[in-house]
């Protein structure tokens, strides 16, 4: 997939852009939010509003264990996951950008726990004093911690983030910022990049305390080291994956961006 086709690439389990369920989808309700049993039919679903919950959801993943969902949120378009584990309820909660009240709806009604941000930038952190004042830990590298007006604790690289059965790893990809990280989802194909890749190119590096040699080495060192199958879920727009990026990176590197 290039920049700005609009189409998800899938491994077995995960759903392209699609409003409708496809057939043999199901739904139902579970704990007052409304849960999706997807088999590979090519659809993304879109979660409706249920009796407990007005804000509505994409679920952009699943299996047996883990649910990914996804919200727009803020005048950038921010990317916001919840990444949930299916057996304890327990979730967490990528980039609380912006619109609190959303969020805080959501935080409550799918089991967050705590939010993890990928990097400092204005537009992925203008809801964490609400966050924090309703009393979840926000935790971001520390390259990146005084960007934010308040944060609770402190990512490290190759740091597992437990969320009930479920672990998050770090991987530190400065380039985007200094401290910008990507979280992959132990047991699944998922990778949550934040600013650093893109369906079509890197992150952005000219803001103040980005690095154009910088995010392509966290790429090539560090990204395309991964799998081709790893599903890449941005701060920003559709999906993509380590396989389709991976040639391009001697393109990027001439055009310099």
């Amino acid at each position: 997939m290039r920049a700005g086709d609009g189409t998800a690439h899938r491994t077995d389990r995960l759903v392209t852009r699609s409003d409708a369920v496809g057939p043999g989808c199901s739904a139902g309700v579970v704990d007052g939010v409304a849960q999706h049993d997807i088999p590979p039919c090519g659809k993304r679903v879109t979660i409706r509003q249920t009796g407990a919950m007005a804000t509505p959801v994409e679920l952009r993943w699943s299996d047996a264990d883990a649910e990914v969902h996804s919200l727009v949120v803020g005048p950038m378009d921010n990317n916001v996951y919840i990444v949930r584990d299916r057996r304890s309820g327990q979730a967490v909660l990528i980039d609380a950008a912006n619109e609190h009240e959303r969020l805080l709806e959501l935080c409550r009604t799918m089991g967050v726990r705590r939010v993890l941000e990928t990097h400092g930038h204005w537009d992925h952190i203008q809801a964490v004093p609400a966050i924090r004042d309703a009393g979840y830990d926000v935790a971001v590298t520390r390259a990146d911690a005084a960007m934010l007006p308040s944060y609770d604790s402190l990512l490290e690289d190759d740091q597992v983030v437990e969320v009930g059965g479920l672990r998050l790893r770090t991987v530190l990809t400065p380039g985007h910022t200094p401290g910008s990280v990507c979280f992959r989802l132990e047991g699944t194909p998922l990778l949550f990049s934040g600013d650093t890749l893109f369906p079509g190119g890197p992150g952005n590096t000219t803001f103040a305390g980005g690095d154009f040699d910088t995010i392509i080495a966290s790429l090539d060192g560090r990204l395309f080291r991964l799998p081709d199958d790893t599903v890449v879920l941005p701060g920003h727009g559709g999906d993509t994956t380590i396989g389709t990026e991976r040639p391009h990176l001697p393109e990027w590197i001439e055009r310099g961006w």
